[in-house]
C-alpha cells in the first residue's frame, strides 16, 4: 500500500455518509422555507467532511499511540498497524485542521458577510471548538472516547450542532421545526457509535477504553441500543404529525424499515464482535433519513 492509498484508507471513507446527514437534513428545512442558499449548502458539507477527516486522522493516531487498536475488529487501523507511522499521522491531524478552518471560515463568510460581526465571532469560536472537539475524541488525557462521554459529543456534533447549527446559516435565527430532526439523527448517529463500541467492548475493556457500552455491559448494552433507535422512531412519527402538509413528507419514516430489521439482527446476535456489518445498515439508514427528508420537501 502507498502512502496516498494509506491516508485514504485511514480517512475512513465509509463514515463520510454519517457525518453529512445532519449537513442535508438542515439544508432539506431551508429549502422547505425558500431560504436555501447552494454555496452554503456546499461548503457545509466540505466543512463537516473536513472534520469527520479529521476526527478519523485523530481517532487512528489517538487510539494507535494508545495501544487501542491492536486487537480491534473491523477496519485495520493504520498507525497500530505500523503502516503509517505517528508522526506522520499527526502532521496529517494538523494539515486537516488547517483545512477545516479555511472551509469553516469561507463558511461563514458566504453566510454572513461583513455585516453581522457577532455570527462571525460565535461561529468562529464553534469552529474552532469542533476541531478541537474532533482532535480531543481520543487523544490526550480525558479523551471523551475513553471517558464515556463519546456518545454525548456525537449526539451534540453530529445531530444538534450539525442540523440546527446549518440550519441557522440558512435562517440567521433559531427555530424549533429544526430540533426533532436534530435529536432523531443525533440518536441515530450515537446508535452507531454505540453499536461500533458493542462490537469493540471486549478490547476496548482490556485497554481501559470506558466507553458507554463498556459500563453497561452487552446485554444493557443492547437495551440502550434499542432504546436509541426507538426513541429517534417515535420523534420521527412526532415530526410527521407535527409539521407534514402533504404525503410525501411522511416519506422519511421509510428509513426505519431497515433500522427495524437491523434490531433483529443485534437481538438475535451473541458474538458481539460479528456486528460490524450492521455498523454500515445503520449509517446509510441514518443518511436516506436525511435524503427522505429533503426528497418529501421537493415533491
Amino acid at each position: 500500500m502507498n502512502k496516498f492509498g494509506a491516508f485514504v484508507k485511514a480517512a475512513r471513507l465509509r463514515t463520510l455518509p454519517l457525518s453529512v446527514s445532519g449537513i442535508v437534513a438542515g439544508g432539506a428545512l431551508a429549502f422547505k422555507q425558500g431560504i436555501f442558499h447552494p454555496w452554503i449548502f456546499v461548503l457545509s458539507l466540505l466543512v463537516t467532511l473536513s472534520l469527520q477527516v479529521l476526527s478519523n486522522f485523530a481517532n487512528d493516531y489517538g487510539d494507535g499511540v494508545k495501544g487501542t487498536d491492536k486487537k480491534r475488529t473491523g477496519e485495520q487501523r493504520l498507525v497500530a498497524s505500523g503502516i503509517i507511522s505517528p508522526g506522520g499521522m499527526k502532521k496529517a491531524v494538523i494539515a486537516s485542521a488547517a483545512v477545516s478552518f479555511l472551509l469553516g471560515l469561507a463558511l461563514i463568510f458566504a453566510a454572513f458577510g461583513w455585516e453581522d460581526a457577532a455570527y462571525l465571532l460565535i461561529f468562529a469560536v464553534l469552529g474552532v471548538g469542533a476541531i478541537a472537539a474532533a482532535i480531543k475524541y481520543t487523544v490526550g488525557k480525558g479523551a471523551f472516547g475513553y471517558s464515556g462521554h463519546g456518545d454525548l459529543f456525537v449526539f451534540l456534533f453530529f445531530g444538534l450542532v450539525s442540523v440546527m447549527g446549518s440550519f441557522f446559516l440558512y435562517a440567521k435565527e433559531l427555530q424549533l421545526v429544526a430540533l426533532l430532526p436534530a435529536c432523531i439523527i443525533g440518536f441515530l448517529s450515537t446508535a452507531v457509535l454505540n453499536l461500533n463500541n458493542m462490537r469493540d467492548l471486549r478490547t476496548d475493556k482490556k485497554s481501559k477504553k470506558f466507553t458507554v457500552a463498556v459500563k453497561l455491559g452487552a446485554r444493557k448494552a443492547r437495551f440502550y441500543h434499542f432504546a436509541l433507535i426507538a426513541s429517534a422512531f417515535v420523534l420521527a412519527l412526532i415530526y410527521a404529525f407535527t409539521y407534514s402538509e402533504n404525503p410525501s413528507e411522511w416519506l422519511f419514516l421509510i428509513a426505519f424499515v431497515p433500522l427495524f430489521i437491523h434490531l433483529k439482527k443485534v437481538a438475535g446476535t451473541e458474538d458481539l464482535e460479528k456486528l460490524d456489518p450492521e455498523l454500515k445498515k445503520v449509517a446509510l439508514s441514518t443518511f436516506l433519513f436525511a435524503l427522505l427528508l429533503g426528497l418529501g420537501y421537493l415533491l
